[in-house]
């Protein structure tokens, strides 16, 4: 029962024969999902990523930004608080006040930074007036191995027919670029005479990012995998030593 794991439906199949069925949502979503934003440096984007919370919070939207580590979310955070705009922290240090952020964050301006793990289980109930103003905006600092986690990210917004945004910023510099693919954009941006802040935004690089967390998942299902097939060799042992140890018993 969960919108996210179509991703890994394969693998519930491979592993324990069991169907994947994406559940229509409850209301329509109308929640508009941008095209990622790419830029050269760290630098740049997390530049390009206050930019966009000083322009979201003067519109009077909330804004809810999800980090791929704590130290991603506390560095922002201080970044944030330069430019004296109040953010809420959200991450495995602040489970007591968890729930009180979630509630907090759908209010007008409101700015949360959270670890994409953190706080999945509370709605975020938006203020009054935020609907109106496009409803609660998700930015992504990174794109994370895994697109079930970015999906889940995605998700916090747009819930039962709200409106809402979601919009990720990636740099040829975060680690699942330099894994994969960021030699080839860096060539592209160099040949197309791209100057340093610039950004690209193409469906193309999206679908070259997403092929990307395909490669990252595909080799850690593939250890997964192999661990249970050394659990399996481990459990015939153990079945066997057993029945043994039963009969001298």
């Amino acid at each position: 029962m969960t919108g996210t794991a179509e991703t890994e439906a394969g693998e519930f199949w491979d592993i324990y024969k069991l169907d994947g069925v994406a559940i229509p949502t409850n209301v329509p979503a109308i929640r508009i999902d941008d095209q990622d934003l790419v830029f050269k440096t760290k630098r740049e984007k997390f530049g390009a990523v206050i930019d966009e919370i000083v322009k979201l919070t003067q519109a009077g939207r909330p804004v809810l930004v999800g980090t791929t580590s704590v130290e991603g979310g506390e560095l922002l955070s201080r970044m944030i608080r330069q430019k004296q705009i109040p953010a809420n922290v959200l991450n495995a240090k602040q489970h007591a006040r968890e729930a009180q952020i979630g509630a907090e964050a759908g209010l007008s301006a409101a700015v949360t930074i959270a670890t994409n793990m953190a706080g999945r289980g509370t709605d975020i109930k938006l203020g009054p007036g935020v609907k109106d103003a496009g409803g609660l905006a998700i930015l992504g600092t990174e794109r994370h191995e895994s697109r079930r986690v970015d999906r889940q990210l995605r998700g916090r917004a747009g819930r039962q027919g709200d409106p809402g945004s979601s919009l990720f910023f990636v740099s040829l510099e975060d680690d699942l670029m330099r894994m994969f693919g960021s030699e080839r954009i860096a060539k592209v941006m160099d040949f197309a005479g791209y100057k340093e802040g610039e950004v690209i935004q193409h469906s193309k690089i999206t679908k070259s990012i997403e092929r990307a967390q395909k490669k990252v998942e595909e080799n850690k299902f593939g250890i997964r995998k192999r661990l249970l097939e050394y659990n399996d060799v481990m459990k015939k042992q153990r079945t066997v030593t057993s029945s043994k140890r039963n009969q001298a018993l």
